[in-house]
């Protein structure tokens, strides 16, 4: 379908994401900083991408291509991959060549690759992001062909040879607009705790956090307010030990309104995802955070490390995540206003709030440069 000529009058940028909502988050707040400036936006992505797309604005034209991924599937499934990748290269370049972009943006996940491969073979400018410390394979055979990385976690652990550029982890409006909201005190009143699992490895989350809170002194239960991400297979247990301990909670597959939640709380305990990591800076809240431990590369470790090193949060590995050791840590915090205050002060000099300004110019200093 031709574009209007007022609409083909705008630079279009493209955006290749896709896999989970840690690739399309970063995406989605991209999108948001450059249709503000004027850009029109186009999302690349496939079936199962496409499902992550729901807080994307209705500007944004999202091209759902083939792609495909050797991690999964059988043998025969394995065979299709490459035949697979090429359809989404096909696809991607011939989208490409119809509507030329002033430049294409990967934030990783197999489902960009079609796209940025398309980018290379036509000649347009290319930009990675990647938001985790550790590469994910995907942008690590890409940076090895574009050469420089915007990167979300500083320091990246980057390719021979590849320059990193360090920008931080681009949030959604919905979180740049708590920015800034004060840390209430958890020294009298009720005590809010946001616990956000991810879709990954949430069960042991749903049932060490409970059992923790159990162990807690009744002057510190009986104000929680407790709102966890939990699977619902696990919220019925997760929820009977809530109760059995005189806990007030609620507890959910899915929050829509986590920055409004984070915003509230007194404590967030979390997996280290580059978007959980980017929320939880940006707002400034004392976190206890449990990278998920089959992550590939280790990587949400080293998402987490620099918080913790830098005394914004605590840390726990999986393996030494007991109900008891979570307890003590939980009563450190909720328990010392004063270093829960300078906890959440720290996190708040961590953040980057403004990464999706600095990604947004340096699309618009490379788009610019290539003409």
């Amino acid at each position: 379908m031709s574009q209007p000529a007022a609409m083909t009058d705008k630079p279009l940028l493209i955006l290749a994401a896709g896999g989970t909502g840690g690739h399309m988050f970063p995406a989605q707040a991209l999108s948001e900083e450059m249709l503000k400036r004027g850009w029109r936006v186009k999302l690349s992505t496939d079936a199962r991408g496409h499902r992550y797309t729901g807080g994307f604005s209705h500007a944004v034209q999202v091209d759902v291509i083939e792609a495909a991924t050797f991690a999964q599937g059988g043998k025969l499934a394995k065979l299709r991959v490459p035949l697979k990748i090429l359809r989404g290269i096909t696809q991607a370049r011939s989208g490409l060549r119809a509507d030329p972009p002033a430049i294409v943006v990967g934030f990783g996940g197999y489902p960009s690759l079609p796209a940025m491969l398309a980018a290379g073979l036509v000649g347009v400018p290319r930009l990675l992001h990647e938001q985790n410390g550790i590469m994910g394979r995907v942008n690590t055979f890409l940076a090895k062909r574009i050469g420089h990385v915007a990167c979300g976690t500083w320091p990246t652990d980057l390719p021979l040879g590849v320059r990193g550029i360090n920008i931080g982890n681009p949030i959604r409006q919905q979180v740049f607009d708590k920015v800034g909201t004060p840390y209430r005190s958890p020294q009298t009143g009720p005590l809010e705790m946001l616990v956000i699992g991810g879709s990954q490895g949430a069960r042991i989350l749903a049932e060490r956090v409970p059992q923790a809170i159990a162990l807690l002194p009744k002057a510190i239960r009986s104000r929680l307010r407790v709102a966890q991400q939990a699977r619902d297979e696990d919220a019925e247990t997760c929820g009977s030990i809530y109760e059995t301990s005189g806990v007030k909670y609620v507890v959910s597959p899915f929050f829509n309104d986590v920055p409004e939640r984070m915003a509230r709380a007194n404590l967030v305990i979390s997996r280290s995802g580059a978007s959980s990591m980017a929320d939880i800076s940006a707002i400034g809240r004392p976190s206890i955070l449990i990278p998920y431990a089959a992550a590939a590369g280790n990587h949400q470790y080293a998402n987490a490390k620099g918080l913790y090193e830098a005394g914004g949060a605590h840390l726990i590995v999986e393996r030494k995540l007991t109900p008891q050791r979570l307890a003590a840590r939980i009563e450190e915090i909720l328990g010392n206003p004063t270093r829960a205050k300078k906890m959440a002060a720290i996190a708040a000099q961590y953040g980057r709030p403004n990464a999706a300004t600095d990604l947004a110019d340096l699309v618009e200093k490379l788009a610019e440069g290539a003409h």
